[in-house]
């Protein structure tokens, strides 16, 4: 099994991240720690190179964060992009989010500096994970002129099932799907009908845990393994296997 999408970098696991990643370890083949901003995209550099083989990096800027960032700022990840190039196996997470911003200039921000990150995952033929919540549809709409890109990743996707059958008929692209699936009945719904073919699975921890009260963790990926097998109604060894060639043959890990 294999958790695509966490923030094991977060303060959240300050204080125990050794045994957070231990308990990964015992659990899962791999874990691909996602790069929020320009500091974090360093810091899951660090684990990768402290948990070598086992901890995969990927270098974004998260959506909400850019819309306020400065050119210099966005100067900067694209240089780490470019410098890192080796080390990296995706761009992200970036893209738009229209759940949490509203105003059209912001959105508009957005959009330009998602543009960016997709011309430069194009240049490098790299594959782009993105954070597209309430806009997967627009994000469908712009992503195939980027004929260069190898595969596209709709990370947490929440988007509608006409849209998710649109992503499937692209040919390279996926969507993950995290713990949320445990207690969210429109990823339920969501899921009883996306070919195992086009899935991923994740954590987005700390965050998505079962309760507000709780941090999520990596190993917990385990949980949506089981929860896609129950509503698939197939053995969870299948859904293991599935998933997990889809995240290896994405990310070439």
């Amino acid at each position: 099994m294999i958790d695509t999408h966490c923030h094991i970098d977060f303060k959240e696991f300050d204080d125990d991240r050794e045994d957070v990643i231990k308990r990964a370890q015992e659990k899962l083949d791999y874990v691909i720690a996602s790069g929020y901003s320009n500091d974090s995209n360093m810091d899951v550099l660090q684990l990768s190179k402290d948990y070598k083989d086992f901890i995969y990096p990927t270098f974004g800027f998260h959506p909400v964060s850019s819309q306020n960032a400065t050119e210099e700022d966005i100067k900067i990840a694209h240089d780490n992009i470019d410098k890192y190039l080796d080390d990296i196996v995706a761009i992200g997470e970036v893209g738009m989010d229209y759940y949490y911003v509203t105003d059209k200039a912001l959105r508009e921000r957005q959009q330009e500096i998602f543009t960016d990150f997709l011309e430069l995952a194009n240049e490098y033929k790299v594959p782009i994970v993105m954070h597209v919540r309430d806009c997967e549809k627009k994000a469908v709409n712009i992503v195939p002129e980027y004929e260069d890109i190898p595969y596209f990743i709709f990370h947490c996707y929440g988007g509608s099932l006409k849209t998710a059958k649109r992503i499937m008929n692209m040919g390279n692209a996926y969507m993950s799907f995290s713990t949320m699936l445990c207690y969210s009945k429109q990823h339920q719904d969501l899921i009883e009908k996306i070919d195992l073919d086009y899935i991923l699975t994740e954590t987005d921890s700390p965050f998505l845990a079962m309760t507000k009260e709780e941090r999520n963790e990596p190993a917990n990926v385990v949980n949506a393994v089981y929860k896609i097998a129950e509503i698939k109604n197939i053995d969870v060894g299948t859904v293991d296997e599935v998933t997990t060639k889809n995240a290896r043959h994405v990310f070439k890990i």
